[in-house]
């Protein structure tokens, strides 16, 4: 009967998650990493302050500038044609760059395959999407941090890669300090796809508009665990509120939120819904 009970539990997590276009770093959804009440009640501050981007001086803030969109498109039955896609530092010049795969301060605690320099970019359809919620946002006074866009499959294959390494733990005190590793794709923090790879999803933050500093989230991203839910009860007032304004910006603009992170927003109408892009994360792969 326990046993019954738990796959049923679990099976619940995983439709929960299908509202994410995946998991963490995958499509196919898995259950989110659950934590007991005692430890639910320390992790927040912990996943704040560990997790939080070491970002080097942000650049001053820019004048939003006019990015012509072109509207071309990449041929979907091409995985390296990157015709359709924009850098989203050309479409949204203040916003601050932390691309948390190039550096080695993420989960594997190295650069991730793929990452060949520390730009964010996103089919053009998105980027024309993340643009409106930016505007939105400087006038809220914000502006936007991206950790990671479009991710190409070699990304994906290094994180099933490092998974599959069981001795690999060295950034789990930062980003997993409560799940074995070995769990990981049971609870769907890596996966063999990732809806990055489509190139219409983005991972972000808010930070105050005349500081650069992040806002306070009430956790850090990729921190596997219940504490990233945007609904988690577990953070303060204020932290709840700022992710609720990241979140109504993001829906307000056409993007849907992820049940499970409160970072991940995913276009609505993804240009490319089928095709998992893999041409690297460089300036020399777009066509402009």
């Amino acid at each position: 009967m326990n046993r019954c009970l738990t796959a049923l539990a679990a099976l619940i997590l995983c439709v929960c998650l299908a509202s994410c276009g995946g998991s963490l770093n995958g499509d196919p959804a898995g259950s989110s990493a659950a934590t007991d009440a005692e430890t639910a009640a320390v992790v927040p501050t912990q996943a704040a302050t560990e997790t939080q981007a070491p970002l080097t001086e942000p650049p001053e803030t820019q004048a939003p500038t006019e990015y012509t969109f072109r509207w071309d498109r990449s041929d979907p039955y091409d995985p390296y044609d990157a015709t359709g896609f924009v850098s989203v530092g050309d479409v949204i010049p203040d916003a601050i760059m932390d691309i948390r795969y190039y550096s080695e301060y993420n989960f594997v605690g190295k650069r991730i395959d793929g990452y060949e320099e520390p730009i964010a970019l996103l089919s053009e359809e998105a980027a024309y999407a993340l643009k409106n919620a930016a505007d939105e946002l400087r006038d809220e006074g914000y502006r936007l941090i991206i950790y990671d866009a479009y991710r190409p499959r070699s990304a994906v294959d290094h994180f099933v890669s490092w998974a599959s390494d069981s001795s690999d733990t060295a950034m789990k005190e930062v980003f997993y300090p409560d799940i074995d590793k070995s769990l990981l794709f049971d609870y769907g923090y890596i996966a063999y796809y990732s809806g990055h790879s489509r190139g219409s999803k983005v991972d972000m933050s808010l930070a105050d508009i005349d500081t650069g500093e992040p806002v306070d989230m009430g956790g850090g991203f990729d921190y596997f665990s219940t504490v990233s839910h945007p609904d988690y009860t577990g953070v303060s007032e204020e932290q709840y509120r700022n992710r609720m304004t990241l979140r109504n910006a993001m829906l307000n603009n056409g993007f849907s939120p992820c049940a499970t992170e409160w970072w991940d927003f995913t276009l609505n109408n993804e240009p490319y819904p089928s095709t998992y892009f893999n041409f690297p994360v460089s300036s020399s792969s777009l066509v402009y």
